[in-house]
């Protein structure tokens, strides 16, 4: 439906003083704290994860040599959405001299819708990345007690029991992250990189990684998270989070959260012949998704 004069009816009449309400600040690009950004050429995109080889034995002498396989353990696909967003102008409401307010103002708002989206999306990886969300390339959820290892076993990217945000919740996700293993079982030395909180968490946040001393204790203890250096990264805020009392820690494992931009975001404008109205749109297209899940631990909170 494009704007009309009808829509407008107070900028054509005098004594208005001033317009608003399109004017509010907005919340950055939140998601390049947390995602790895990569173009895409294609439709989709697909990565695979390899399963290396188990610990070496023991050759006994005169006994032939263990030989291992190696195989892919599973594959993640990312396929790319296309967002877009749009307005128009009656012919009218240009002849009357709206044009030029109209398509400045509107136009900033357009970028606004955009962006949100864009947010939102990203966010919503980590918001239904528990029970009952979505699965993915090893097929369970994000967060699980049980992602399947090509050697039988598993690994945890959240506690086994949910937790909110506190001393011992994160030096426990620290401790975890630290026991994860590859395909196989061999060890592959994760740590935290960045805590990721809603709002709420925020001063919770601020005390657990930024104090000297221990929180919540009568005792004149060191921050041991602090001073151990466990979260390098420290925190930040996502306001795109719809659950207070989640949490996330993202870790130093590669292929991780990756955003794929197969088009970058681009305005363009055309006139309609038919009618004479002048139409604007927003365009772009990319996906968001998970690799490696263990690129990511996180608690829902008790």
């Amino acid at each position: 439906m494009a704007i009309s004069r009808a829509q407008l009816l107070k900028e054509l009449l005098p004594g208005l003083n001033a317009l608003f309400g399109l004017e509010y600040a907005r919340y950055g690009e939140q998601h390049k704290e947390i995602y790895e950004t990569e173009t895409s050429e294609r439709s989709f995109e697909e990565e695979t994860k390899l399963s290396g080889f188990s610990a070496a034995p023991v050759k006994n002498e005169g006994a032939a040599i263990a030989y291992d396989n190696a195989q892919e353990a599973f594959t993640a696909r990312y396929t790319h959405e296309t967002i877009a967003l749009g307005f128009s102008i009656t012919e009218e409401a240009i002849e009357d001299n709206l044009y030029d307010s109209l398509s400045s103002r509107y136009t900033k708002a357009l970028a606004r819708g955009m962006a949100y989206t864009k947010q939102v999306k990203a966010a919503a990886i980590l918001n239904t990345g528990f029970t009952g969300g979505p699965t993915y390339g090893d097929g369970v959820t994000l967060f699980s007690t049980a992602h399947p290892l090509v050697s039988g076993g598993v690994n945890s990217n959240r506690p086994a029991t949910a937790a909110d945000l506190n001393e011992t919740s994160l030096e426990n996700a620290v401790i975890q992250i630290a026991a994860w293993t590859d395909e196989r079982g061999l060890l592959i030395a994760a740590k935290p990189k960045k805590l990721i909180v809603p709002p709420a968490l925020q001063f919770v946040a601020t005390r657990l990684l930024e104090t000297e001393l221990r929180v919540g204790t009568a005792d004149n203890d060191i921050n041991a998270i602090k001073n151990n250096g466990s979260i390098p990264g420290g925190y930040t805020i996502n306001n795109f989070l719809t659950d207070t009392n989640a949490w996330f820690l993202l870790t130093d494992v590669p292929n991780g959260l990756k955003h794929f931009v197969r088009s970058p975001l681009a305005n363009s404008m055309d006139g309609d012949f038919d009618t004479g109205n002048v139409r604007y749109k927003a365009r772009e297209r990319y996906s968001f998704g998970v690799s490696d899940p263990l690129g990511v631990y996180g608690s829902p909170g008790a």
